[in-house]
């Protein structure tokens, strides 16, 4: 069983014991149920099912035994829910017939490097912050933010410091793949050549050097200025090149492509008669109740069954209905809260996005700000745009001095995007230009943020695209 995070900052559970914070199996559920996709969910959902004969899926047995119901009272979270009301279909099914998850059964990054944690000798504490690290890593396998944003998620009363925090990262990067958790390019690369030990050690020191400190000579081919910063000879530089071409920067893509077909969207952009508008999605929410049947007999004691085991089964029943509505009540709140601040990218696209944070969303709904992080990963949305996890729409405010309105950093990157594809290839925008074309627009970014944001997106500096662009010419 995974560590289980608490809802306002999903630090694992087993630290109880340390800051006294105990929290209700019910509590632990509907944070666990949080935490999860779709895919996930569906899967618990399932093995619930198997595993509990008072839960059940909505209208699964009505055409059987709706005379027998007549009389019977109905559970009290379904009717009840505002999620439920209007929703559509029974549910999600990817299960085959033997009980078993279809396409749910693809292994995650995340599942991955849950393994390999808990096969650790590490304590409790130390694997809770491990998860936490896990959760923060990009869909490349590495870590999305800094290690002072992580620390600014955790609540002060858990006393985590930074060194305990690098730690625990130091740990995670010690997993498979290698490269898993690194803050940077040159980071990830270091890491796995550290795991290549048995190359030759002039060879090793080259492309270590290479890595850590001239990625971007090495990306501009300019061998002969790379032999003199280096002081080795052009046959270690070539061997050591040769060696980089075989790390991998991005170690956590393949399983981001084995799954990326099984998405499905919780939220539905659709306009409405006030704007556009958030609402559910009925094929990824499990319609889900307590059997009225069973549930009478056990309150007339009819069932036959150990009454301890049965009323068990049933408050676990019901705890799972009220879990389940509980999370797609908060991931609604957040989608629909989302929606109507960004209606502008709706109508223009992602240009248009406008500058929205955690702290925007906790402080409006009444959440913490971990909770709406949790929300807002691996919750995808549906748009006239295409479908964007809701994290998609997050980003800090860049600009906005004197009358110029602040712009969000997505924007921002949106905007250099299609400024380098638009550039002449012979004659490339520096990343000042850029800036300076921005100013045009009304966006006044450094050019250091130019550069950073260009460097997230992938794209090279200006003078290695003129030389690729020489080269193909």
């Amino acid at each position: 069983m995974r560590a289980i995070l608490p809802m306002q900052s999903r630090h694992s559970l087993e630290l109880r014991q340390h800051q006294n914070l105990a929290l209700t199996p019910q509590l632990q559920q509907s944070i666990r149920f949080l935490q999860l996709s779709a895919q996930d969910l569906e899967q618990e959902v399932a093995q619930a099912l198997a595993d509990n004969p008072l839960l059940e899926r909505e209208g699964e047995y009505d055409a059987d035994d709706s005379e027998a119901r007549a009389d019977t009272p109905s559970d009290e979270y379904v009717d009840d829910s505002p999620l439920t009301a209007g929703v559509s279909g029974a549910g999600r099914n990817d299960f085959d017939d033997d009980g078993g998850p279809d396409v749910g059964q693809a292994v995650t990054l995340r599942d991955h490097l849950l393994q390999q944690l808990h096969v650790t000798r590490a304590g409790k504490r130390d694997q809770a912050l491990v998860e936490i690290l896990i959760e923060e890593l990009d869909e490349n396998g590495l870590l999305a933010g800094s290690l002072d944003d992580v620390l600014g998620l955790l609540p002060d009363e858990l006393a985590v410091d930074e060194d305990e925090l690098l730690a625990a990262l130091r740990l995670l990067q010690s997993f498979d793949p290698p490269g898993v958790g690194a803050r940077s390019t040159a980071e990830c690369l270091a890491l796995q050549l550290r795991q290549r030990a048995a190359h030759d050690p002039d060879v090793m020191a080259c492309a270590m050097a290479l890595v850590t400190q001239h990625l971007d000579l090495l990306a501009q081919g300019n061998a002969a200025r790379l032999v003199a910063a280096l002081g080795c000879s052009p046959e270690v530089l070539r061997q050591a090149h040769q060696l980089i071409l075989t790390l991998d920067p991005k170690p956590g893509r393949a399983w981001s492509q084995s799954v990326a077909d099984y998405i499905v969207p919780e939220l539905v952009v659709v306009r409405g008669k006030k704007g556009w508008e958030a609402r559910l999605n009925g094929a990824a929410v499990p319609r889900l109740r307590v059997n009225p049947v069973y549930e009478q007999w056990v309150r007339e004691d009819r069932s036959g069954a150990d009454r301890s085991e049965i009323q068990a089964q049933l408050q676990q029943a019901h705890g799972l209905v009220k879990s389940v509505a509980q999370r797609f009540e908060t991931v609604l709140r957040v989608g629909q809260f989302i929606v109507q601040h960004q209606q502008a990218f709706f109508d223009k696209g992602v240009q248009a996005m406008r500058p929205l944070v955690l702290r925007d969303i906790a402080e409006v709904l009444e959440l913490h700000e971990s909770t709406v992080s949790r929300t807002t990963r691996q919750k995808y949305m549906q748009t006239p745009w295409g479908v964007f996890e809701l994290k998609y729409f997050l980003g800090t405010a860049l600009g906005g001095e004197g009358l110029a309105p602040a712009t969000s950093a997505t924007a921002v990157r949106a905007m250099i995007r299609e400024l380098v594809r638009a550039e002449p290839p012979a004659k490339p925008l520096s990343d000042a230009k850029i800036a300076e074309k921005l100013a045009e627009k009304g966006v006044d970014v450094a050019r250091r943020t130019v550069a950073k944001y260009r460097e997230l997106d992938g794209i090279d500096p200006a003078s290695v695209r003129k030389a690729r662009a020489g080269m193909s010419a």
